[in-house]
């Protein structure tokens, strides 16, 4: 019963990622037509966000090949947010809300950087463990 119920959500969780690649790729083709069409121009603001469309199909894309999501993806994809909005709203802004974007952009790249030094000394862990079995 409960392999059942795993398996009933691994696959959920698999047609939910589906209909996000669907979404993703719809709305960047949206804003591209969008971008040609209407505006005539690309703008700094639109290519960050078809970055946060190539990072969320490379986020699933990193899931379906480890059956894992990195933590540094997402952080990533808030760190090109954050991006986007601080240029997007930089003019006439208050200067507390640039200060605070950059901020969370610091904070996330923070993150980032602990979560990948994590992930590498895991990494060596798990290789010395393998040479100490050998030897054993």
């Amino acid at each position: 019963m409960k392999q059942q119920i795993g398996d009933a959500i691994t696959h959920a969780e698999k047609v939910l990622l589906l209909f996000i690649v669907a979404g993703t790729i719809w709305a960047a083709g949206y804003d591209i037509l969008d971008m040609f069409g209407q505006q005539g121009k690309m703008a700094l603001g639109d290519l960050f966000l078809l970055f946060i469309y190539a990072e969320i199909l490379g986020m699933i894309a990193a899931f379906y090949k480890s059956e894992r999501i990195p933590v540094t993806l997402p952080l990533i994809i808030g760190m090109t947010a954050l991006t986007r909005m601080l240029i997007l709203q930089t003019k006439g802004s208050d200067a507390i809300n640039i200060i605070y974007e950059s901020v969370g952009i610091l904070i996330l790249a923070t993150s980032a950087w602990i979560m990948t030094k994590k992930d590498y000394m895991s990494m060596k862990k798990e290789v010395m463990r393998e040479s100490l079995q050998k030897e054993a």
